[in-house]
């Protein structure tokens, strides 16, 4: 048997980047050998960190974020996110890093201080109408541009409250990203 102390730096290095990669979720780290495991109903996959859902959504705390390759400050930056508040959805947990990707699905591994709870959603729509109540016939109180970022208020089965701007109005879940579909907010 061999100990810790007697294996070579290769091997460590193997063995260390076997558990980054584990650590990184399905998509990067699979093993076809290992027999599927039967889906869990009702039952949500939560992050080994800090135990809540996967995914889940977030945004940026600051003005400037880097995504980085792997979940550690000597891995290559991949990506600068630049906006405030812009939402990221967190996929895989690491340490002090979470594994995030945007509304097209680029990002990489962002250091946890650089993210905030902060519910905000990306308007997908150019022009989306912000109206009184959740309904298409209620009174138009403003308009938001494709790419504007907007808090996220409460969300019913198909609309959802934002606000930003000085502005307040219900839209339609199919027309921000930020929140899924079957997601509910008081």
């Amino acid at each position: 048997m061999t100990s810790v102390t007697d294996m070579g730096r290769g091997a460590m290095r193997a063995i260390a980047l076997a558990i980054v990669m584990a650590a990184a979720g399905p998509a990067i780290a699979q093993d076809s050998s290992a027999p599927a495991l039967p889906e869990q109903d009702a039952q949500v996959q939560r992050g080994a960190v800090t135990n809540l859902p996967l995914p889940r959504y977030v945004s940026l705390k600051g003005s400037e974020g880097n995504a980085r390759r792997g979940p550690s400050l000597s891995h290559r930056i991949d990506w600068v996110f630049r906006h405030a508040g812009m939402p990221l959805r967190v996929v895989a947990e690491f340490g002090h890093w979470r594994r995030v990707e945007d509304k097209d699905g680029a990002g990489g591994w962002v250091h946890y201080a650089l993210l905030s709870g902060v519910r905000t959603a990306l308007v997908t729509e150019d022009m989306l109408p912000l109206r009184t109540r959740p309904h298409l016939d209620a009174d138009m109180v403003a308009r938001a541009e494709l790419g504007a970022i907007l808090r996220l208020n409460e969300c019913e089965p198909d609309w959802c409250r934002v606000s930003g701007g000085g502005q307040r109005g219900w839209v339609p879940k199919t027309s921000i990203w930020g929140v899924d579909a079957g997601e509910l907010r008081d």
